[in-house]
């Protein structure tokens, strides 16, 4: 026994000397990770298909009980990831906008950090972060909240070198991922230490009713059609029939992200009411004086037309304005989480 130990030994340290011969100095990690890593099933997730893309920029496909459906799930390495397997990263879990996929969150800024993971789960295109209140439309289960905090959360620190607590943990968001960014730390803010809304829909309560009414229009606009109360129940204020949307309101419960670091970007659609970024202003404002009535410290950027907010921003509710965004917010993170 010992002598074939000494042998296995001899034969792992005479291999690991070939390939240092062999492959330039620094590029030995790169040379032995050609694809994902491998991820094992759990907390309710079935991997199917095959992960696809690179050693530390790929997604894979799941399904769940909670969600009906394929989803997709992208992951964002740090580009040592590799190179020291002791190490554990803080993770940032970012929610995209409707109608979109993981997949297509290609922004440069999210791919430079080399001290966080990042994670972006599919938010469908109308699943608006939520359990949805009718689970029995065309659309099958929704159960979007669960599917997030209940399992992709832990899958991710299971099958990645994360540090699995709150302090190195965040959740930010673009458009109704933005909602869904403030949603989630006020129901878990156990879990999440900083949140941020980039253009997000982060005020549900009558003063935007032209939010809520966007809420409706995304439930009728995509296949299959559900009805237009399956999310949050009726958006109107007529004998508290609105409670459900009172109660999501990120607006109105700022006071549950005591603790949590609350960044806001927003800019001011160059006063054009065809371009959506003009009502989330209104909504960004309205969070903006509920943190301030209440005391909060937070991060607040209204970059209005977008001059001033790099070379891609015209200050509307797109991918230029965002990409400063995150550019601005990932070193803001990096700081607080070694801090």
């Amino acid at each position: 026994m010992m002598r074939k130990t000494s042998r296995w030994r001899m034969v792992v340290a005479l291999t690991a000397a070939m390939v240092a011969m062999a492959v330039p100095a620094g590029s030995a990690q790169a040379a032995e990770r050609t694809a994902p890593p491998p991820m094992a099933d759990g907390f309710g997730l079935t991997q199917v298909d095959t992960a696809t893309g690179g050693p530390t920029n790929f997604y894979i496909t799941v399904t769940t009980p909670e969600v009906t459906g394929k989803h997709h799930i992208k992951i964002i390495l740090p580009s040592g990831y590799y190179d020291d397997p002791a190490r554990r990263y803080p993770v940032l879990y970012f929610l995209h906008g409707s109608p979109d996929d993981p997949v297509r969150q290609n922004y440069p800024a999210l791919t430079t950090s080399d001290q966080m993971i990042t994670v972006i789960p599919d938010g469908g295109a109308r699943g608006w972060y939520a359990n949805w209140l009718n689970q029995r439309t065309q659309a099958g289960a929704q159960n979007w909240e669960n599917f997030h905090l209940k399992q992709v959360i832990p899958f991710i620190d299971a099958n990645l070198r994360t540090i699995a607590t709150k302090k190195a943990r965040a959740v930010a968001g673009v458009s109704m991922g933005g909602f869904g960014a403030l949603h989630y730390a006020q129901v878990r803010p156990d879990l999440f230490s900083q949140t941020a809304s980039l253009s997000g829909d982060i005020d549900l309560s009558v003063r935007s009713m032209d939010l809520r009414m966007a809420v409706v229009a995304s439930l009728v606009a995509y296949e299959p059609g559900v009805d237009s109360d399956a999310v949050f129940g009726s958006p109107y204020p007529v004998f508290n029939a609105d409670w459900r949307f009172n109660e999501v309101d990120p607006a109105a419960h700022m006071n549950k992200l005591t603790g949590v670091g609350v960044s806001i970007y927003v800019g001011n659609g160059r006063g054009d009411v065809t371009d959506l970024e003009f009502w989330v202003e209104s909504a960004s404002k309205h969070v903006k004086d509920s943190m301030d009535a209440l005391g909060m410290p937070y991060y607040y950027v209204d970059y209005g037309d977008g001059s001033a907010w790099g070379t891609q921003c015209n200050g509307g509710h797109n991918a230029g304005c965002w990409e400063q965004d995150l550019r601005d917010l990932i070193p803001r993170l990096e700081r607080s989480f070694a801090s």
